[in-house]
């Protein structure tokens, strides 16, 4: 590896947006930890294209919303070597119109996405300040800054994300790390194409199409990289031009 490969860390590394990314960070050097919760075989599967690629990775198990599991699996992998770039990528959907939006629909979506956030990441950030390097990017969305119907559970998670990103970033700025969101619109995956056809996209997507996963993996790599070192706390869209 060369001088400025780091340690990386994806959250559900194995999803669409997710591998694009790990397998971004793959091909720029860094060892990757490809993290899935249920499915180790995707997580695998991005593993074995990372190093086909000539890469190096691993894939890790847990779950987000579990503190003390998630903590035990991140102490082990620190004491080999502290990670110094943290993408929070894990997020879940469970769509509902507010007023018929159950208890565990709410709370679900929250879990994942805010003590998820705290979870992996409040472990990890201490080894990474005495590093004095870092990059913690936190993949958000456009529903956080533009509101979208029957998603005011995945629009107060993210939103929360977004202001934890502006909050750590201005504890951390003075260590050499840096804390930024990135925010897609509509990227072409499994679980968007089920939702968005074609007609949908061109009447809400000024560009007429969906994003790739590997254009949002292309902006996280850009973040994770010792260039973008004075960019800092800020939520940056990958939309299309749609807000």
């Amino acid at each position: 590896m060369n001088g400025m490969a780091k340690r990386a860390l994806v959250t559900g590394g194995s999803g669409g947006i997710g591998a694009a990314i790990c397998r971004q960070l793959g091909r720029t050097g860094h060892f990757v930890y490809v993290h899935a919760n249920r499915n180790r075989a995707a997580a695998d599967a991005v593993v074995a294209d990372i190093t086909a690629a000539g890469g190096a990775a691993e894939a890790v198990c847990f779950d987000v919303t579990d503190g003390s599991g998630t903590r035990a699996i991140l102490e082990t992998l620190i004491e080999r070597a502290p990670v110094q770039i943290l993408v929070n990528n894990a997020g879940i959907h469970e769509d509902a119109a507010f007023p018929g939006m159950s208890s565990a629909q709410w709370s679900r979506v929250v879990d994942v996405s805010i003590n998820g956030f705290y979870n992996v990441t409040q472990p990890i950030v201490l080894p990474m300040i005495r590093t004095r390097w870092g990059r913690i990017i936190n993949i958000s969305s456009v529903t956080a800054l533009a509101g979208n119907r029957g998603q005011v559970n995945y629009a107060a998670a993210k939103g929360a994300l977004n202001s934890a990103t502006r909050s750590l970033s201005l504890e951390v700025a003075s260590r050499g790390i840096t804390v930024n969101a990135v925010a897609p619109g509509i990227i072409a995956t499994d679980m968007s194409s089920a939702v968005f056809d074609a007609a949908t996209i061109a009447q809400l997507v000024p560009m007429k199409r969906a994003g790739s996963a590997d254009e949002v993996a292309s902006l996280v790599g850009y973040l994770a990289s010792a260039e973008a070192g004075y960019i800092t706390g800020q939520i940056i869209s990958i939309n299309g031009g749609m807000i």
